[in-house]
């Protein structure tokens, strides 16, 4: 008898975690599990050797993750290397213990490096092939690092335009005294900012001249490498980047399942872009909204996350569905109707794609798996101990 899981897998997506202040979730968990252990085991020692051959210093990620060390800013080659090894192993881990079988999933997505992890299963490039670029130009991101801040831009009532938000960034720029660049579209009512010195606080101060009143930005305390954003471009990232794509191995043959990339907002892999894609990845906004509509609107069931601790994906999807229940009051979606789109005036943001975009009302209904929790509580029945 399947799976549930795999009895599901044609309407199911897999969505990949990209980096984050806190990369180790529960890998060390998964590490330590008699029947995962050796599997995962794997995947970190050859994150660790591809790592080490291109930053020429030493690399342990089984030592890191045993002994429970987040890398720091300083080490962020090495968080790159855990992650898309993190993500890696975990979809082997599905596949070889529990038959999941990631190749028919009907789509695959991922924030940040995650959309490197799904490349990878998706048999675009090798695991070495996919680090290569962005662990080379890890060291580079990082000391850009240090006079950036992000800030979250968003609005409780209508929708913020895009082109509003480029338009005044370029303006700040252009002032000369550092950068500033949208990063990621989480909704039509959500950005993130990453600006150098104190661009992200003239934004603040100007903005309500230039958006729709009321806008809010929320200061993020953490550093963050300005990936997606023009500002890697002061030490050449993204044509250094090119140059070494063009030697890659592979990338003529689209992945399976189908990738939707959020460089372009759109299903664009296949047997020739992948290259072209991968380098605008380095210096443009990830789309997240356009992959949140793809699943809700592409009939999908399930998204299964992955890697460790996701974040930003989840928490996207959680605020979407929390604002469609509260419009319709707790009646179920199909009984409402028009009613439901009626009240969503309560949210202009939302009102203005509806009913066009009606496939959001589904958000709800979307059936959420966390990968890493549900390996390890499953994990159990394979050894007879708890997999702790």
């Amino acid at each position: 008898m399947a799976h549930p899981l795999q009895s599901k897998i044609g309407t199911t997506a897999f969505a990949f975690r990209g980096y984050n202040v806190t990369n180790l979730g529960r890998t060390p968990e998964l590490l330590a599990h008699p029947a995962y252990g050796p599997t995962v085991r794997r995947y970190l020692r050859r994150g660790s050797e591809i790592c080490a051959d291109i930053v020429k210093r030493p690399v342990d990620l089984v030592e890191c993750v045993s002994l429970r060390i987040e890398p720091e800013m300083e080490s962020y080659a090495e968080a790159v290397a855990l992650i898309v090894a993190a993500d890696l192993a975990q979809v082997q881990l599905l596949e070889e213990f529990h038959g999941v079988r990631y190749r028919e999933a009907r789509l695959a997505y991922g924030y940040s490096l995650g959309e490197l992890s799904a490349v990878a299963c998706g048999s675009v490039f090798d695991m070495a092939e996919v680090l290569s670029v962005p662990v080379a130009m890890a060291d580079d991101c990082a000391s850009l690092a240090a006079n950036v801040v992000m800030g979250v831009l968003f609005s409780r009532g209508p929708a913020i335009d895009e082109f509003d938000v480029h338009r005044l960034c370029r303006k700040i720029t252009a002032e000369g005294d550092g950068t500033i660049a949208m990063s990621a579209i989480l909704s039509p009512n959500t950005y993130l900012l990453l600006g150098q010195n104190d661009t992200i606080s003239r934004f603040k101060a100007t903005m309500h001249e230039f958006l729709p009143m009321p806008v809010h930005m929320k200061l993020n305390p953490h550093r963050w490498p300005p990936m997606h954003t023009p500002i890697v471009r002061q030490k050449y990232i993204p044509d250094r980047a090119a140059v070494m794509m063009d030697r890659m191995r592979g990338g003529l043959q689209p992945p399976c399942p189908p990738v939707f990339s959020l460089v372009t907002g759109d299903r664009s892999y296949d047997d020739y872009h992948a290259r072209d894609i991968l380098r605008d990845w380095v210096d443009h906004p990830q789309r997240l909204w356009d992959a949140v509509y793809e699943t809700l609107a592409s009939g999908i069931t399930t998204v299964i996350h992955v890697g460790p601790a996701p974040n930003v994906i989840p928490a996207t999807f959680h605020r979407l569905s929390e604002n469609v229940r509260q419009q319709i009051a707790g009646r179920s979606l199909g009984k409402m109707g028009m009613r439901a789109a009626a009240g969503l005036a309560r949210r202009p943001w939302l009102s203005t794609l509806l009913p066009s975009r009606a496939a959001l009302l589904r958000a709800p209904t979307l059936k959420h798996v966390i990968l890493e929790d549900w390996l390890l509580e499953h994990g159990a029945t394979l050894t007879g101990d708890t997999g702790q």
